[in-house]
């Protein structure tokens, strides 16, 4: 299998345009289609739907792009391992939206600034599927809250090394009355992340000590802590979120908080990852906790 291939077919699959792909690859668009058009015949398979609007995978070639990201990641990953000088190459980076908002600027700017050959590829999500995604090898680590009790992860099948601690606040409304149990809690919906996210999953555990059933409480999913922000200050919703997110909040004073619990973001890789460029990271991290 020519890696080559695979990374021309990886680029125009991002970009979804000959084109453009040809640009980043400084290569001519001909020879980009060649090389598109040789994998396909070689698997036997259409990888890519042509109309005039650019190039969309096909359901095959959205399994076959799975598969050539593994490959590409793994490739670079032994190539840093086996020729260990300094850190080089790509450094593929998980993280919960939270961290990397709140801690991720001045480690990630000192880190680039230090080694400038490290290319940093920066994914945010929640903890289940970047856990996924470290697991699949479509990312080198994650920045991500495991707590103990979190069952769908097998004993051994991660290292973390905890870096951060974030205290998780009860948001409510501006001029909320303080809450001491659910049924002083005026909005009926909360503001989270969908499933995979630790932090809606205390939310709810938090909840339930309380006594609610989930019926009693609608989930308002939402994609930011932003919008999650924006919903409480509007009245509708409440939320469970760092504090250290609401302090990059302007007027974060106007909110009702009550202090709820206090979780580790762990630095979470597979089981013996140690490329150079990885091992620097880290200590970047710890050098900024």
């Amino acid at each position: 299998m020519d890696l080559a291939a695979l990374a021309v077919f990886r680029t125009v699959a991002t970009e979804q345009s000959v084109t453009r792909a040809a640009e980043l690859l400084g290569r001519v668009p001909s020879n980009v289609t060649t090389r598109i058009q040789q994998l396909e015949a070689e698997i036997g398979v259409a990888l890519f739907q042509r109309d005039r609007r650019g190039m969309a995978l096909t359901a095959e070639g959205k399994i076959y792009l799975d598969y050539a990201d593994r490959i590409l990641n793994l490739a670079d990953e032994a190539q840093q391992v086996v020729h260990p000088t300094a850190p080089r190459g790509v450094l593929r980076i998980g993280s919960m939206e939270s961290t990397a908002a709140a801690r991720l600027m001045q480690p990630l700017a000192k880190f680039n600034a230090t080694w400038p050959d490290v290319t940093i590829d920066l994914s945010t999500g929640p903890t289940r599927p970047l856990v996924e995604a470290l697991l699949a090898r479509r990312i080198d680590c994650a920045l991500v809250a495991i707590p103990d009790d979190i069952g769908w992860l097998g004993e051994g099948e991660l290292e973390t090394v905890s870096v951060y601690q974030e205290q998780l606040i009860l948001l409510l409304p501006p001029g909320h009355p303080e809450v001491e149990q659910i049924d002083d809690i005026k909005p009926r919906s909360l503001a989270a992340f969908a499933p995979g996210c630790t932090y809606r999953m205390l939310a709810e555990q938090w909840l339930t000590g309380l006594g609610t059933r989930p019926a009693q409480i609608h989930f308002q999913e939402v994609k930011s802590y932003h919008a999650m922000v924006a919903c409480t200050a509007a009245g509708s919703c409440f939320a469970i979120l760092p504090r250290s997110v609401l302090d990059l909040i302007p007027d974060a004073g106007r909110f009702t908080i009550k202090p709820l619990m206090t979780v580790d973001t762990v630095l979470a890789s597979r089981p013996g990852f140690k490329t150079p460029a990885f091992v620097e990271f880290r200590n970047m991290l710890a050098a900024f906790s």
